[in-house]
């Protein structure tokens, strides 16, 4: 499941040529159910993982998601499917400013939220 899609959707009224992308990724990780990180890592091999965040390359890496994962416990009664969390969607300049900014201020946090 992913929060806070209205986020990528006013994001993609604004740069259309990221729908397509965005409803894939979407689609995508509405569907799957990972458990672990590396199972995500699998299936998404550009994405970096940056504490408990994890960042998408998007269109072709010209655009930035940042997103908080709570995996899928398929193991609870009932199962419990996974959850991305929307942090930040922007271009790779957008993106490449907030990582400029923490590294002046000295997060190691990208996006502290």
């Amino acid at each position: 499941m992913v929060l806070e899609e209205r986020t990528l959707k006013a994001f993609s009224k604004r740069h259309p040529d990221a729908r397509g992308p965005l409803v894939a990724w979407i689609r995508e990780i509405n569907t799957a159910r990972y458990t672990t990180p590396a199972q995500l890592k699998a299936r998404h091999r550009s994405a970096d993982f940056v504490g408990d965040k994890v960042i998408f390359n998007i269109g072709g890496n010209k655009y930035r998601l940042i997103v908080r994962i709570k995996y899928a416990k398929l193991d609870a009664q009932p199962p419990l499917s996974g959850i991305a969390f929307v942090l930040f969607v922007g271009t790779h300049e957008e993106y490449d400013r907030i990582v400029r900014r923490d590294a002046v201020i000295g997060s190691a946090n990208l996006l502290k939220v």
